[in-house]
Order: C-alpha cells, then structure tokens, then sequence
C-alpha cells in the first residue's frame, strides 16, 4: 500500500485539484436504505479501493467470502487503483464510478449529494459512528470510514534506546536534541522525509489540533491564519525544517524510498518517520520479512504537551460512499455496514475503530499507558478551509509546498523560513477575506 492513510483526513481538508463537473445532479438527494431481510439483497456491486496490496494477497476476496456468508447473493468484485484519486477524478465525469467509492479529495463536500446516496442522518449515525460531521451535508451524511487514523512518528524504539533516549521528547527544541544524539551515537539516519514520494509530507498537516490540542482546529484555518507565530501549522513546518537545516535527514531526501523505508526503519537503518497509525502493521510486516524484532516498531506523539500531556487527533481514514447511479444502492450499503462493523478490518491493521466506544487497538496501548488525550477535530468548516486552500493555491494537502520547504532548508531554494511563512500567510488571508471569512 502507497499513500493516503492518513493524510488530512483528520483536518478535513483536500488535494488542490479542481472540482470535476460529474453527471450526478439528475439523481440528487438518493438514499442508500439499509436492508432488512439479508437474503432478499441481490446484485453484482463494484468496490474501488487504494489497497492493491489486499487485491493481491487475497485479502479482500477473504472478506467477501465472509460477507456472502451473510448476504449470499451480492457479488463483489474489487478494482484497485494505484494512483486512486487521478483515475476516480476522470471516472467521475461519467455515472461509472463503481458502486462503491473511497470519496475523492477532489469532491467539494456541498457537492455529496450530487455524487453519492445518503447513509441516513447525522443524528441518528451519530450516536453509533465517530467522524460522521466529515461527510455531513444538510444533516445527511454521505460516506463511512471504516478506520479511524492518528498521527505521530512511527520509530524504531531499539535505535532511540541505543542513542540514550527512553522518554518521549515532550517539546520540537527536545526532539531535535534526541535526533542529534541518534546521529551522534547510532548508524541510523535519525529522521527520513520520504521527499520524494510527496504525500508523506503533506501528513505533516495533521499536525493541526494536535500541538495546542485543539478540535476547533479546522475552524482557526478557516477564520485565521495558519503560520502565525504559535499556530500549530507552523510548529510543524518549522520542526520539519529545523531538522533537514541541522542534518538531521536522509543525506539527498530527492532519492528518497517510501516502500524501501519501511523495512530500513525496522532494520534500525532509520530511525524516524511521521506517518500515522495507518503505518504500524506495514512497518511491523517489514520487519517481520526482514527477519528483525517487530516490536522494535513504536509510535509517539507530536512533542507538545497542554498541562503535561501530549495530544492526539483521531480522525476518519477515506470514507466509503456509495455511487448516487449504483442500481444495487441496497448491496452498496450493506457491504459498507458489514465492512465497517463485521469484517475484521479495524483490527486486521492495528488501526482504531470508527464505532464510538471501542477499545483502541493494542498498539495504542503506550499512549493509554501516558495518559495522552484523544480529540477529534470538528470538521464542520472543512469545507470553507478546502475552498480557502484551492483559491489560495497554497495545497495544505499537496506535496509542493513541503517540498518547497525542504529545499530551502536543505539550501536548493533561495530565502528565509520567515519570508516563506509570510508568503503562505498573505496567499492564505486574502484568500480567506476574498471569501468573507
């Protein structure tokens, strides 16, 4: 698996790409009914999905099996798509967008209901569900993750140990001083950028809520400006560049490896990545491959306390809707209802379960054990930050800007790190006042 777990789901932002026409306001405002008798379901449903990895390896055919078990004649067949949001972006300008869809970056939220069916009301799937605000238009809400993702640094715990680090760095002047002593005392590249796949910077957006542990934090990109002296983007985006700036990266990020990176970080060849929990159980399997301990995988918080605890942001990975032409909407939902509360995906990858009251998942344990608080970011603005970031260009959820940001700290671009903030603050703020915000 590539990408996108866990990028800016948890700001409810998106990819810069311009809105597509689509054909979907004939059959605006559809409902996807959840089916009362099993047996009677009928219907030959296609599924889209970024895990081609589950494609291969008969994961996904595992799950279907399991699902006839209940629903005995629905059909599924699955289409993995490996640069998921360029292709589902052309198909959506047709009907044929499959019947099930992770729902692109590229759809305007106002726009849902022109795409895709209804799953019913906020109130009502709100009371079993987590994240349900990210999909809501006019209190129907229009898609379902079936995991919740965090943010932090995924981190081989037997390198921090060897460099004498056994306490989670608490502030970004402490993490930096814990990678100098990993570069110091270790062969192992303290942090890894991962430049050159692009989408493993733009996580650093998920940094957002996380530093003052904030759920308004959506709503401050929508009313504020990010890169304000203290606001959570630019913490982040200063630690990133303080580390390329003192060497603390890989020594060209250009050449950089995701796939390879994994199993280098198992093998204690990197020492540091930030990623999301999405990544634990990938990171784990390298290391498995790789013939290393798997426990040496470990995962920390963004190093920033509110009154002596750190802070995570627990939000929706891609939710799955359900295409507004499907004829098979009552199929459609039921594999989104069975995927969600029966598959076993949740805990098939360590992740956190998006039904409210679950436990969180064993490799969560260690933030349990230090009292980090969990928030989820109210995404009720979403869609006012989306258009801010469009009209702005600045792509809080695309690569360029990070890369940008790297190659001025790794001195392949000309400027100060202020002049840069101020660069995005100006594009970002008249964007947001052009808009009346």
């Amino acid at each position: 698996m590539n990408r996108r777990h866990i990028l800016a789901m948890v700001v409810g932002t998106a990819l810069l790409v311009p809105a597509c026409t689509g054909t979907g306001g004939s059959s605006q405002g559809a409902e996807a009914e959840a089916p009362d008798d099993p047996s009677k379901v009928t219907g030959t449903i296609q599924v889209l999905t970024v895990r081609t990895d589950l494609i291969q390896d008969g994961t996904l055919k595992r799950y279907a099996a399991e699902f006839n078990k209940v629903y005995p004649k629905v059909k599924v067949e699955f289409d993995g798509l490996t640069d998921y949001e360029a292709e589902v972006k052309i198909r959506m300008n047709t009907k044929n967008y499959g019947d099930v869809l992770l729902i692109p970056a590229v759809i305007k939220k106002a726009d849902y209901p022109k795409f895709f069916a209804s799953l019913g009301t906020q109130e009502e799937r709100g009371k079993k569900y987590r994240f349900t605000d990210f999909t809501t238009v006019d209190g129907k809400v229009y898609g379902q993750s079936p995991v919740g993702v965090s943010p932090g640094f995924v981190y081989n715990k037997r390198i921090w140990r060897e460099a004498g680090v056994t306490e989670w760095p608490t502030t970004p002047a402490e993490f930096l001083d814990d990678l100098k002593a990993i570069k110091a005392k270790t062969d192992a590249i303290p942090y890894y950028t991962n430049f050159a796949a692009g989408w493993t910077l733009s996580g650093w957006t998920s940094v957002n809520g996380s530093v003052h542990c904030d759920p308004k934090a959506t709503d401050k990109l929508a009313e504020g400006d990010p890169w304000a002296k203290g606001a959570d983007l630019r913490v982040g985006d200063t630690l990133l560049h303080d580390m390329v700036k003192q060497g603390l990266v890989e020594k060209d990020p250009t050449t950089s490896n995701w796939e390879e990176s994994k199993a280098r970080t198992a093998k204690g060849e990197i020492a540091t990545q930030w990623l999301g929990t999405w990544a634990i159980v990938q990171f784990k399997d390298a290391a498995k491959k790789a013939g290393v301990n798997p426990d040496d995988i470990g995962f920390m918080p963004f190093p920033a306390q509110v009154d002596g605890k750190f802070c995570s942001v627990i939000g929706p990975d891609y939710n799955q809707g359900i295409n507004i032409h499907s004829p098979h909407k009552e199929a459609a939902r039921a594999w989104i209802d069975w995927f969600t509360d029966k598959s076993g995906y949740v805990e098939d990858n360590l992740a956190i379960s998006p039904l409210k009251g679950a436990p969180l998942p064993e490799v969560m344990k260690p933030y349990e054990a230090a009292g980090v608080k969990f928030i989820e970011v109210n995404d009720a603005k979403g869609a006012q930050v989306k258009q801010i970031d469009s009209d702005s260009e600045v792509g809080i959820n695309a690569p360029e800007y990070r890369q940008n940001l790297v190659d001025l700290a790794r001195g392949a671009r000309d400027g100060s790190l202020d002049d840069f903030f101020a660069d995005l603050s100006k594009r970002w703020t008249d964007a947001r006042k052009n808009l009346g915000s």
